[in-house]
């Protein structure tokens, strides 16, 4: 593989070099900075994430604008910031960890689904959204996190089932489709069209508290109805979208808490056919590391 790409930069040099070119050349471009330029917006996403398990500075820098916009409240905001991570995480006894479970494209954004244990801090659950800017780096980053759970009452993991995108040619029938079910049902304005997303009572249900089917999710709705607790969606900030995989960025309430909910849905024939979520309280203000918002 190193001989391969030594002739290919060799053969780079040289035609530049005949040509006169005076723009930055692969010549004059790292390693790192001339493998991007055959990346794909997905696998640079993967690359930066990975950086958290081999402390790859170097690469995390390369993939980065100088811009970087945060939105993970916990952390600075910037590339530096972003760097002071990696480098803290490798410093640290026990090594980071990070299994990607699915990654999507959609236009400028990459929307991946993880488990995470930062120096054995625990496993935890995300999706992660990056924005790439019009010069191919990473731009902006938006997240969700919780820690990893038991199985639910109907025996799934939070990332349990299949990982394959198909029907690329729907995408943008099945975006229109979730955001109308947020809308209808999520946000409670039409709640009696709810059977017409579904499939009877099919539904595989990956949330940590919640049995498969309509049924289950009704059972657990009207639970923590009697618990007195609510849960609320007043905002979608996103719907992204690949083939037959929709994840929707939204923002309310649950219990009175201020809440993120991150939803992925799987889309099958037209009807809404499972379910996978991270739902994250809002920290308080006066604990945020950088001003740019949840959202």
């Amino acid at each position: 593989m190193k001989k391969i790409l030594s002739l290919t930069m060799a053969l780079t040099m040289l035609g530049t070099a005949l040509t006169g070119c005076g723009s930055k050349d692969a010549a004059t471009k790292t390693p790192a900075e001339n493998t991007q330029q055959e990346q794909s917006q997905t696998e640079k996403a993967l690359a930066l994430i990975n950086t958290f398990a081999t402390g790859d500075t170097d690469t995390a820098r390369s993939l980065l604008a100088d811009g970087y916009i945060q939105h993970n409240l916990a952390y600075g905001t910037g590339a530096d910031a972003f760097i002071g991570s990696v480098e803290y995480l490798a410093s640290a006894d026990v090594i980071t960890t990070v299994n990607n479970i699915r990654a999507f494209e959609d236009g400028d954004k990459v929307f991946l689904q993880t488990i995470y244990n930062f120096a054995g801090a625990g496993e935890q659950v995300a999706f992660d959204i990056f924005r790439f800017d019009e010069n191919g780096k990473i731009a902006e980053h938006w997240d969700n996190l919780a820690a990893l759970a038991e199985p639910n009452p109907s025996g799934h993991t939070q990332t349990d089932g299949t990982i394959d995108v198909t029907d690329l040619d729907k995408t943008e029938e099945n975006r229109e489709l979730v955001k109308n079910f947020l809308y209808d049902v999520m946000q409670g304005n039409n709640l009696d069209k709810t059977p017409d997303y579904f499939d009877g009572d099919n539904y595989i249900q990956n949330n940590t508290g919640i049995a498969d089917g309509v049924s289950g999710l009704n059972a657990a709705l009207g639970a923590l109805a009697e618990q007195g607790i609510s849960m609320v969606y007043d905002d979608v900030h996103m719907v992204l979208a690949q083939g037959d995989f929709v994840l929707a960025v939204s923002e309310g309430t649950f219990g009175g808490a201020p809440t993120s909910y991150y939803d992925l849905w799987r889309v099958e024939n037209g009807k809404i056919a499972e379910h996978w979520d991270v739902m994250e309280t809002i920290a308080d203000q006066s604990t945020w590391q950088n001003q740019n918002g949840k959202f």
